[in-house]
């Protein structure tokens, strides 16, 4: 008979499933934790009976001794909890960042090729996203936390606690590994997790992760909301020499600065900030006949005959 906990999951899975394009081909990443392998059940049982053949992945990081140990008994026990197949992936993690972003980035890339990998990420994981944009002063989009649906990725389980998870693996007699990095101070994540998020439940009188998971829900429908808007901005300012300034300088800032930040990606412009992001705003809004931005990558942000425009430098500032 099945529990509380493991029917939870498979209802979280169930209603994702019902929502998106899902591929005939259904994978899922695994790394041996409770989250993972709780997702990894809950897709085989559901996926098996929607005519899903499902494929656990596995990436190995390399990190730690022992890493290809883990990474092997991970796959086993999700052929165990019921998916087809399983793959052992090695990951090269290299890049700047530090280790977290590193590590991310590597996974990641060892993942990508499919239509569809569903990962385990929870409202608690949710949460600590929130709470690092907004320590950071990443913006609205960062406050909007993960989006339970990002192709190729697909997060059933925003809305489903920690707690279920590790529920979920002791009622499917499964013991789940624990990520010793997971327990590190040095980690930001981990202190959120550990310190911060335990502090603000007990001087909220609780329920402070929902409340993080919820408002990035509301704030990610918002910005889907504008950035419609700003799309269409984008269509009527848009053209070969660059961006109406006219019509932009139409648009409130919200609306505004999301047209730019669309054109200047588009543009071939990296590692976008919000101070670039602004910097170039004021060439529409606060006008005086100022010089260029300069923006990562030798390019510059011009304005000239009532037109923004990006041109590429030869050389960096100050060379």
């Amino acid at each position: 008979m099945t529990g509380p906990a493991v029917a939870a999951v498979r209802r979280a899975v169930r209603a994702f499933l019902e929502t998106v394009p899902a591929p005939r081909e259904l994978c899922v990443a695994v790394s041996g934790g409770a989250d993972s392998l709780a997702l990894a059940e809950a897709a085989a049982h559901v996926g098996h009976h929607r005519g899903h053949v499902v494929r656990a992945l596995v990436v190995d990081h390399g990190l730690q001794e022992g890493s290809a140990k883990v990474a092997a008994d991970a796959a086993a026990a999700a052929t165990a909890l019921g998916v087809d197949e399983a793959e052992v992936r090695r990951a090269d993690v290299t890049g700047t960042g530090g280790p977290e972003a590193a590590a991310r980035k590597a996974r990641y890339r060892a993942l990508a090729g499919h239509d569809l990998v569903l990962l385990g990420h929870t409202l608690d994981d949710q949460a600590e996203t929130v709470l690092l944009g907004l320590g950071r002063g990443s913006g609205p989009r960062s406050l909007a936390g993960m989006r339970p649906h990002d192709p190729p990725w697909g997060r059933p389980l925003l809305a489903t606690t920690r707690a279920t998870t590790r529920a979920a693996c002791a009622e499917l007699g499964v013991e789940p590994w624990d990520d010793p990095h997971n327990a590190e101070p040095r980690f930001t994540r981990v202190r959120l997790r550990t310190e911060v998020l335990p502090l603000l439940e007990d001087v909220l009188n609780g329920g402070v992760a929902a409340a993080l998971a919820r408002t990035a829900a509301q704030l990610r429908e918002d910005n889907e909301a504008l950035d419609t808007v700003a799309d269409v901005i984008f269509t009527r300012a848009g053209g070969p020499d660059g961006l109406d300034v006219g019509v932009l300088a139409a648009e409130p800032p919200a609306v505004r600065r999301r047209v730019l930040r669309r054109w200047l990606l588009a543009s071939g412009v990296r590692e976008l900030t919000d101070a670039h992001l602004r910097a170039v705003d004021e060439l529409v809004a606060r006008w005086r006949g100022q010089g260029g931005v300069w923006l990562p990558g030798n390019l510059e942000a011009r304005r000239g005959r009532g037109r923004l425009c990006v041109i590429s430098q030869p050389t960096t500032r100050g060379e």
